[in-house]
């Protein structure tokens, strides 16, 4: 039933996410909107983590099953990775150095607080 109820609360995150993104046209993607609901929600204990624990702990387990369908897309879009490989690398790499960053000074950040 915990698992259900885990399930549950992340797919109602997921589909509200979903919903605003779909308000705002699209501005924003529904499931970064629905991941930053639900942190806001665990952060200001509005849910217990206890309820989606489980759940989240399945998902990272396996999380490389996820990767899947993006990597066989890709190789569907070739042709147009060949053409802007260097473009792709340089914003990838840019873009993996920043999320470190802001996620090195949210962890910072958070340490202190709990000081």
């Amino acid at each position: 039933m915990k698992m259900i109820k885990g399930i549950f609360i992340i797919l109602l995150f997921y589909f509200l996410g979903q919903g605003i993104s779909y308000l705002i046209q699209g501005f924003v993607p529904g499931n970064i909107i629905g991941m930053v609901l639900l942190f806001l929600s665990l952060y200001f204990k509005a849910i217990s983590p206890d309820n989606v624990k489980d759940v989240a702990n399945v998902f990272t387990r396996n999380m490389a099953i996820f990767f899947i369908p993006a990597g066989a897309g890709l190789l569907g879009a070739y042709g147009v990775i060949s053409k802007f490989w260097m473009s792709i690398l340089i914003v990838c790499s840019v873009s993996t150095v920043l999320v470190i960053m802001v996620v090195a000074i949210v962890q910072q950040q958070m340490e202190r607080r709990r000081k």
